[in-house]
């Protein structure tokens, strides 16, 4: 029974050790990183764990123009104006003076030191994307960034079509739909959009041919200015901004008192669909729905289409009833997104539905 015993306890201490070395040395995903639209080679490469993706801090600090000191598990780091400490298996991190708590703490495997990726973004002021599909981390920085960034490209000629509500109108609703089209392709991973100021890219569906934004809480009754930057498919940065006033009481004809709603009755939110499926349900008459689906990479909430996105219009019937044909060329087994807005043509009010769904 000793015998038999020590025997069971060696083998589940060696199933235990076996399972802690396979956790630690598990090999890296293929994610690749991009700086400013560049694709930069890591060594190490970063790693995804628990849903998250963590990259070297040395050598993506570095890239962006930081320089940084360890020592005894203390890692400082400055440039660009900003100044990061932080300890490995500390939650802590200091920036700019300011105390910050990271969801996840500092790690190390090997001579190298992961942190969580968003912590890279606020720290030193990057913009940060992951494109899940094609398992792309895409790092954008306002000015350029440290010696790897490239020389500032030519301004790029993209401009807004069909901003919504129109340059310079006035809408009646609090609650309107913020959407532009763009007159070419675009990188939606760098595109930025700003209401009044206010960072709502994370709220914002972005497609390479425009953007659509359905405020979560009513807008004053003031003049309103947004402002949508990034970069084109060559790489040129573009900004644009409009402005319109919302809350400017009835509409011609009409009257706010309808509030605007949306109700989908095909798909469903997690539903397995065909390459080519039928997006259907009820709105105010009249209602003009904008409808985005495709390969998306949601990342903290966002919603950004990537190449091969479908996107098309319909209007709701006098009963406020639509149908659209949506078709895809997604893999079988591919999760996609599926952005659906309604506007009343009366008042520009918005409501919006947002689904994930899988090709089957």
């Amino acid at each position: 029974m000793h015998f038999v015993h020590r025997t069971i306890t060696a083998t589940v201490a060696c199933v235990s050790l076996l399972a802690t070395m396979l956790f630690v040395s598990a090999p890296a995903l293929a994610i690749s990183v991009q700086i400013n639209g560049n694709t930069v080679a890591l060594n190490p490469p970063p790693i995804e764990r628990a849903g998250r993706v963590f990259v070297p801090l040395r050598g993506v600090f570095e890239r962006l123009g930081a320089t940084v000191v360890y020592a005894n598990g203390q890692i400082n780091a400055s440039g660009n104006g900003h100044n990061i400490s932080l300890r490995i298996g500390s939650n802590q991190a200091v920036v700019d003076g300011q105390t910050q708590t990271m969801d996840v703490a500092p790690f190390i495997i090997g001579a190298s030191t992961y942190v969580p990726l968003r912590f890279v973004s606020s720290a030193l002021g990057a913009s940060v994307n992951w494109d899940n599909a094609n398992q792309i981390v895409a790092l954008t920085q306002s000015g350029g960034g440290g010696g790897a960034a490239p020389a500032p490209p030519a301004q790029s000629a993209i401009s807004l079509t069909n901003e919504r509500p129109r340059n310079g109108t006035s809408v009646p609703s609090n609650h309107p739909t913020v959407r532009a089209d763009f007159n070419g392709a675009v990188d939606p991973n760098s595109v930025r959009v700003y209401l009044d100021g206010l960072d709502v890219t994370n709220q914002t569906t972005r497609s390479q041919t425009g953007i659509i934004y359905a405020p979560a809480s009513p807008l004053q009754a003031m003049q309103h200015s947004v402002t949508v930057n990034g970069n084109d498919q060559n790489g040129a940065p573009f900004r644009r901004s409009w402005t319109f006033v919302s809350g400017a009481g009835a509409a011609a004809g009409g009257s706010t008192t309808r509030t605007n709603f949306l109700n989908l009755t095909q798909p469903g939110n997690g539903a397995t669909v065909g390459s080519t499926f039928t997006v259907s349900g009820r709105t105010v008459p009249g209602g003009q729905v904008h409808i985005v689906a495709g390969a998306v990479a949601s990342f903290g909430g966002i919603f950004t289409f990537n190449a091969g996105n479908f996107t098309g219009d319909a209007v709701a019937d006098g009963n406020g009833y639509f149908s659209q044909s949506v078709s895809l060329q997604s893999p079988s087994g591919a999760q996609v997104g599926l952005t659906v807005t309604s506007t009343d043509p009366l008042t520009n009010e918005t409501s919006q539905r947002q689904l994930t769904l899988r090709i089957g």
